[in-house]
């Protein structure tokens, strides 16, 4: 859909858009200068005007300092905030940047310093500008990465981070509706041209759209895909949880262990096997994230160790600052201790029964 062809976002739309917004008393909206984030100010401003008593609307731009111009950009923002009404800051990223991997640390920091201004103004909600189009490209990246299901079900509609929320109201609308909302309002935007940089694989992707729309792949049918892999996702989180409930039992001081039932581990399906291993990883982990690749290797091995004509029932790994061991009856995972003693252990690791289990579905 070209900007020309269209419509712009109606008033109705508008009010369906922030409508589980209402009752926030601040909102901060994450403001570029860009035709995404400006059309986000001002149909917030729109929406907060046909209230009897709306949100606080506090704009936020963030100078990362990439680029020259940046700071004239972020004046021109203030301007058209306070044309129609916005309460506006510029927030800055100081100090070094890093010369590899600049978009994910400008991300990062962005969303530090976004939360960051809304704690010190009371709200509780981060607005972005993310757009059908964002979404689409975020399927298209993330499968280009090899991500799995929860990674390929794209951006929700509301994030938790850095003890906020992030909100995204415009995942269902196109950009070029933004624009044209723009454009019959008579709004200006700035164009990044950083968004051009063939360096950066999200521009290279975006170059290649309108060949893969000519097949069909276009931003639609992807976001609805993602919309579907959500729904799966969901389900199968649901019931990953309730595994989780029924086999783990916690014990220990502090932070202890997680012991989960290994005879009813090894019955449930590889999908929520892993999940179920992720979740007692994660909860007792020191390093982040853990990355599904080396999850799914750390239960190829559990798989391995407890089926087959010979079946070991040794192994003990560590992954993501967590250590995985496992027993007769058992899967245990504790904090993995520090690394030389991680190494000295493994000498001492005791052989013990030998009993098959029930193949991973």
């Amino acid at each position: 859909m070209s900007a020309v062809e269209a419509p712009p976002v109606t008033p109705g739309e508008v009010g369906t858009l922030f409508a589980d917004l209402k009752e926030c008393p601040s909102l901060v909206l994450a403001v570029s200068g860009g035709p995404d984030s400006t059309a986000l100010m001002a149909l917030a401003a729109q929406w907060c005007a046909s209230l009897r008593r709306g949100p606080r609307l506090v704009a936020v731009t963030v100078d990362h300092g990439l680029r020259p111009g940046t700071a004239r950009e972020a004046r021109a923002v203030k301007r058209l905030a306070e044309q129609i009404g916005v309460e506006h800051r510029t927030v800055r990223w100081l100090g070094p940047k890093p010369s590899t991997g600049i978009q994910a640390a400008a991300r990062e920091h962005r969303y530090r310093l976004l939360a960051a201004a809304a704690r010190r103004v009371g709200a509780r909600h981060i607005l972005t500008a993310h757009t059908r189009d964002d979404q689409a490209e975020t399927v298209l990246f993330r499968l280009a990465r090899g991500s799995g299901l929860t990674g390929l079900a794209g951006m929700t509609r509301i994030t938790a981070c850095e003890q906020v929320v992030v909100v995204r109201p415009f995942l269902g609308i196109a950009k070029a509706r933004l624009v044209a909302t723009l454009a019959a309002a008579g709004i200006g935007y700035v164009e990044d041209p950083t968004n051009a940089d063939p360096r950066f694989a999200r521009t290279r992707l975006r170059r290649i759209m309108p060949a893969l729309s000519a097949e069909g792949l276009d931003a639609p049918r992807l976001a609805r895909l993602a919309q579907r892999l959500a729904r799966a996702e969901r389900a199968l989180q649901i019931q990953s949880d309730e595994a989780f409930g029924r086999l783990a039992a916690r014990s220990g001081e502090g932070r202890g262990s997680i012991r989960l039932d290994l005879r009813g581990y090894c019955d449930l399906p590889t999908e929520i096997a892993l999940r179920v291993l992720g979740t007692a990883v994660a909860t007792l982990g020191q390093e982040g994230p853990v990355e599904l690749g080396k999850l799914e290797a750390l239960l190829a091995a559990i798989v391995a160790a407890t089926t087959g004509p010979r079946p070991s029932m040794r192994l003990r790994r560590t992954l993501a600052g967590a250590m995985i061991t496992l027993e007769t009856e058992r899967l245990i995972v504790e904090r993995a201790p520090a690394r030389r003693a991680v190494a000295a252990r493994r000498t001492s690791l005791r052989r013990v029964s030998k009993t098959p289990f029930t193949r991973f579905g």
